[in-house]
């Protein structure tokens, strides 16, 4: 099946005249997730990962992806004709050094300009321009020429995002953003990202899985707002929401409405890493457009003081259903008959009992032994297999609550661990421990604390593949920009007191186990360490959960770690036993006794 999509796709090449055609794994937003209307590399390749891009020649194929997804991507790509890229890995060309040695001069690559950014549509002109091969931007999408079964747009109702949770109004935003478009010089400013424009104006919808946000784009002038979605998902709640502050728009009106609202010769505020090109395409003849990341991401990033109490919230809740969860998980185990998928699904159920709870923040990883080892993997009827001792089973699951986000992962041992098991868990958790407890001046970026997290495993000669943190959202994308503790995300952003991040260094030994530990973390001033010459900062816990202490060796641990774990488990026993069974107090109390 995949074959013949690619020998049909090459047919269409032909008579675009293109010798290659891009397919990346992005919509129109520069989304992370997609709707399954733009799931078009998962339909073209067979690979449906969160990230990978495909190139089609007329004699080749190929997929780029990242390590989290090489052995998925290996197992799906068998017997397609397509070629796995692996990222990162010596001697694996990027999508341009393979187009320049794959073409010559005079061919051309296509592209739907709506899936490029503007940053990356530019870099990719300038590098393939010496050697005479052009980027030729096809509107109309080529798979989805193909695609006959493709699905409709979602079409969902908005949902208001009520001020008690957002802690900002949508006029208060609105202001903010014009009073960084006039510093700027700017007359317009246009929003194309969905967490953006969800944030901007409170609304909340689930056109995309695990991400509740709404298919639109918006123009924000200095004297209006234009909000563009689909007309079938407006009713009247919105229209209330919205009165004198932004006009609802249909979403297929944004091509010709667009240059109407900006005036001629105005200064237009795009954000070039995430615009695609098609709207710079629709404006760069009438305007000067001025490139910078827009205000929003950082706006939406640093969270007021409702949205903090609402992390906080929200992760006590999340805590009792995982504490439910584990407690349950440990004594149904031993009877058997439990499964990666039956485990999930009992997690959500413990979820779904919480007040305010929304649905899962992103698909659950829940992986045992060799399974664990895939980072991002997703048990399915084929994979699905029984937790039995022994064995290592990491559970990576997370929930949206009206008033926030959570992340969580960790790391069981069902029988007795190995000694080997059991040091590489320990240097994970050393790592976790060393990041938590750091104190840093403020203006430090998180891809100068990635180190504390792997120096553990480093000292043996090991790592991980992944990044140690990302940004959370508030009742948002569960991976949020723009910042990030990690050698690759969040470069040149400092963090700042109000951001969430995710703290989750790992191991994983390929055909064997795969582990985790993963909190969320807020940033706070160190009022300890601040003085009159440096401000401190420091993190805090948000997630509340206990640590499978069978997987820890003592005598790897330092004072300080140890008396940070007793600190820790404390507090998750002092937090959230008033909310439980008397049973359930007890398998907690055990759980969290000190080390």
């Amino acid at each position: 099946m995949i074959k013949e999509r690619i020998q049909k796709l090459r047919a269409l090449m032909k008579k675009h005249k293109i010798q290659a055609y891009v397919i990346p794994s992005t919509d129109p937003h520069s989304s992370e997730y997609l709707p399954s209307v733009w799931q078009r590399r998962a339909w073209i390749s067979g690979f449906d990962g969160s990230a990978g891009d495909v190139i089609v020649t007329p004699d080749k194929a190929g997929l780029w992806t990242d390590s989290r997804y090489f052995l998925q991507a290996e197992e799906q790509l068998k017997d397609t004709g397509i070629d796995l890229y692996k990222v990162g890995t010596p001697d694996t060309p990027d999508m341009l050094s393979f187009l320049k040695q794959e073409l010559k001069s005079g061919d051309s690559v296509g592209i739907d300009p709506k899936v490029i950014s503007y940053r990356q549509a530019e870099q990719w002109q300038k590098e393939l321009h010496p050697h005479k091969i052009t980027l030729k931007f096809i509107e109309e999408n080529l798979v989805d020429e193909l695609w006959d079964d493709q699905p409709e747009p979602p079409l969902d109702p908005v949902v208001v995002w009520d001020d008690k949770y957002a802690g900002e109004s949508v006029e208060s935003k609105l202001d903010r953003i014009r009073q960084k478009m006039a510093a700027e010089g700017c007359e317009a400013h246009v929003l194309t990202t969905l967490d953006s424009i969800a944030w901007t104006f409170n609304i909340r919808s689930r056109d995309v899985e695990y991400n509740p946000v709404v298919i639109s784009y918006a123009v924000i002038t200095e004297e209006e707002a234009e909000l563009f979605l689909h007309k079938k998902k407006v009713n009247r709640a919105l229209k209330k929401h919205l009165k004198d502050l932004a006009k609802i728009r249909d979403y297929d009106d944004f091509k010709k409405r667009l240059p109407k609202l900006v005036k001629k010769k105005s200064r237009v505020w795009l954000d070039g890493d995430s615009v695609n090109y098609w709207v710079v395409m629709l404006l760069r003849k009438r305007c000067e457009l001025f490139f910078k990341s827009s205000p929003v991401t950082h706006f939406k990033a640093v969270k007021n003081q409702t949205e903090l109490a609402g992390f906080k919230a929200c992760h006590i809740r999340d805590g009792i259903a995982m504490v439910r969860f584990l407690k349950w998980l440990e004594e149904a185990v031993p009877q058997g008959g439990v499964t990666e998928m039956s485990a999930a699904d009992q997690l959500e159920k413990f979820r779904a009992e919480q007040s305010l709870y929304q649905g899962p923040s992103f698909e659950t990883i829940s992986a045992f032994n060799e399974h664990g080892a895939i980072v991002h993997y997703t048990s399915s009827p084929e994979t699905d297999v029984e937790l039995k001792s022994p064995g290592i089973y990491l559970i990576d699951s997370g929930g949206h609550y009206l008033d926030g986000t959570t992340d969580i992962t960790r790391t069981i041992a069902i029988g007795q661990p190995t000694d080997e098991q059991k040091d590489r868990f320990t240097r994970i958790l050393k790592g976790h421990i060393d990041l938590a407890i750091t104190s840093f001046p403020a203006g430090t970026q998180g891809i100068q604390l990635d180190t504390l997290a792997r120096k553990h495993l480093w000292e043996i000669g090991l790592n991980y593949g992944h990044g140690t943190g990302h940004g959370v959202g508030a009742f948002l994308s569960v991976h949020e920009g723009p910042q990030g503790i990690s050698y690759y995300r969040g470069i040149g952003v400092p963090l700042e007191i109000g951001m969430v991040c995710s703290n989750e260094p790992g191991f994983y030994k390929a055909n064997e186990y795969g582990m985790r530990m993963e909190n969320l973390i807020v940033v706070a001033k160190d009022e300890e360490k601040s003085g009159e010459e440096w401000q401190f900062l420091k993190f805090e816990n948000l997630t509340l959960c206990p640590v499978d202490a069978n997987l820890i060796e003592k005598n790897l641990l330092s004072d300080e770690e140890i008396e940070y774990l007793n600190n820790y488990h404390k507090l998750v026993y002092d937090t959230l036993s008033p909310f439980l069974s008397k049973e359930e107090r007890e398998w907690l109390k055990n759980k969290t006794q000190p080390i």
